[in-house]
C-alpha cells in the first residue's frame, strides 16, 4: 500500500514520539520458536481488525494468504464467504467477488474507510470523518449514511462493525456504539463507552454468546442480560476464550476477567509493551514489541517466553497463526511448560 491516511500518520507519529524514553521488557530466559515457524511469500504493510494487506497487493484473512489481488493503493478491510472488501485513500470501497477475483462494485464513499463488514450482501462501514453507513449490493445503494461527532485523532486499532441478527453495531471513532436495524434504519440506539477527547475510538468489538464486548483505549464494557458492566485500564488488546475475557494492558499486565468484568487472575511482565495478543487452544499469547512471545496457561499461572526477534513490519494474528516478517508461527506448537 503506497498511500496512508493523514489520521493514520497522526496516530503513528504520536505513538512513536515517546519511544525514546521507554524501558524495555528483558526476560531472564527465552526459547527458540524455530520448530513452529514456516515461511510465506509476502510483507505486511497494513493491518485491520480482520486481516492484513501485503506489499504485493494480496491479503491475509481467516483462511491464510489469499491469491486475490486487491489492486494498487487498496487495503484489506474484511471478507465474507463470497466477497472481499478493500478501500483506498480516495474513499473507494471495492467489492471483490471471491469466485472470480474481479471487482463487482467500486462504491465512492468520498472519505477514506476505517472499517467495514459484510453479511448477506449488506455492508456496514465507518469512515474516518466518523460517518457510518449501510450499503446493499443487490440494489447498489446506500440504505443510510449519518455522521457522529467530529474526531481529530484516533487509535489505529479500529474495530470493525458486527452484525447481530438484523442489527448492525457500528464502532464509532468518538467512543460510542451505534446500533441500528439494517431493515429499519430510522430508530438507532447509541451506547456510550467513553468520553475521552482524543484517541477514543472503539478498538475492539465482538460477541460471545449473548454478551457483546467492546473497548476503547481506556475502557472495556460488556453488554448482556445483566446490563452494562465496565472496567478501566490502559488497553493494548482484548481477546476472548471459553467464556472469559483476557485484557492486555499498556503496563505489561495480562488480566483474566469474567463476563461481569470481575478479575479472576492476572500476571504482570515489567516493561512489556504488547503489539499483538490472542487466546486460543487453552493458551494465552502476548507478543512484546521487542519480539518476546509470552505463552501463558489459561489461568495465567504458568508461562514460557519465546524469542521471535524484533518485528520489522506489522504483525498479524489470525486463529493459531502469527504472521511476522515473512514467517508464520504456528501457535498451537508452542507450550507454556
Amino acid at each position: 500500500m503506497k498511500q496512508i491516511s493523514l489520521l493514520t500518520l497522526t496516530a503513528a507519529a504520536l505513538m512513536f514520539s515517546g519511544c525514546s524514553s521507554k524501558q524495555y521488557f528483558e526476560p531472564e530466559q527465552s526459547y527458540s520458536a524455530s520448530s513452529a515457524a514456516s515461511s510465506y511469500s509476502g510483507t505486511i504493510v497494513d493491518i485491520s481488525r480482520d486481516g492484513a494487506t501485503l506489499q504485493n497487493g494480496r491479503y491475509i484473512g481467516k483462511q491464510g494468504v489469499s491469491k486475490i489481488d486487491l489492486g494498487e493503493g487498496y487495503r484489506f478491510l474484511s471478507e465474507s464467504p463470497a466477497y472481499v472488501l478493500a478501500g483506498n485513500t480516495e474513499g473507494i470501497l471495492k467489492i471483490i467477488d471471491k469466485s472470480t477475483g474481479e471487482a463487482v462494485r467500486a462504491v465512492s464513499l468520498h472519505v477514506p474507510i476505517v472499517s467495514a463488514t459484510i453479511k448477506n450482501g449488506v455492508i456496514a462501514y465507518v469512515l474516518n470523518n466518523n460517518a457510518f453507513g449501510i450499503y446493499r449490493i443487490k440494489d447498489n445503494r446506500k440504505v443510510v449514511e449519518n455522521r457522529s461527532e467530529v474526531t481529530f485523532a484516533i487509535d489505529t486499532r479500529a474495530a470493525s462493525p458486527i452484525f447481530v441478527d438484523n442489527l448492525a453495531v457500528m464502532p464509532m471513532l468518538d467512543g460510542k456504539l451505534i446500533v441500528l436495524n439494517a431493515k429499519d434504519t430510522e430508530n438507532a440506539k447509541v451506547i456510550y463507552i467513553s468520553s475521552e477527547k482524543a484517541f477514543n475510538n472503539v478498538v475492539y468489538l465482538s460477541r460471545m454468546g449473548n454478551i457483546m464486548i467492546a473497548a476503547t483505549p481506556k475502557r472495556l464494557i460488556t453488554l448482556g442480560s445483566d446490563g452494562q458492566k465496565e472496567y478501566h485500564a490502559n488497553i493494548s488488546e482484548v481477546a476472548t476464550s471459553h467464556g472469559n475475557i483476557y485484557l492486555f494492558t499498556k503496563e505489561g499486565e495480562v488480566v483474566k476477567l469474567d463476563t461481569a468484568l470481575q478479575p479472576l487472575a492476572s500476571k504482570k511482565f515489567k516493561y512489556a509493551h504488547f503489539s499483538a495478543a490472542t487466546a486460543v487452544g487453552g493458551r494465552v499469547f502476548a507478543l512484546d514489541q521487542q519480539g518476546s512471545l509470552i505463552v501463558l496457561s489459561a489461568d495465567l499461572d504458568k508461562y514460557k517466553i519465546y524469542d521471535l526477534g524484533e518485528a520489522d513490519t506489522p504483525v498479524f494474528i489470525v486463529g493459531t497463526k502469527l504472521y511476522k516478517d515473512g514467517k508464520i508461527i504456528e501457535l498451537s506448537k508452542l507450550g507454556y511448560e
